[in-house]
């Protein structure tokens, strides 16, 4: 598994190595606004994933997924907040997060 030392670092070479998709993530799906497609828990997989906390303030931390789903013939990334300003997922989308 690679390593980085920033979230801009991780994200670049993330986009070099195929992950070009800009993932956003609702309570209950991934969505890639770009090919109109929303992406359910069971159409994707978490290839890899890096998490990041702020060096000024412990509280700016966050994770990048790569996430690619066959069925749909996307790979992309997804930046979210982890911590106290993570966002709200159903229990299914926490679920298959929570397994990276």
């Amino acid at each position: 598994m690679h390593a980085y030392s920033t979230l801009s670092e991780a994200v670049n070479d993330l986009q070099h190595r195929g992950y070009t998709d800009d993932l956003t993530a609702a309570d209950h799906c991934l969505i890639c606004n770009t090919r109109g497609v929303s992406l359910d828990p069971a159409e994707f997989e978490i290839d890899e994933f890096h998490r990041f906390e702020g060096m000024s303030d412990p509280e700016d931390q966050s994770i990048v997924y790569a996430i690619s789903s066959k069925n749909h013939d996307i790979k992309g990334i997804l930046v979210n907040a982890y911590g106290p300003d993570a966002s709200s997922f159903t229990q299914e989308m926490v679920r298959k997060l929570a397994t990276h």
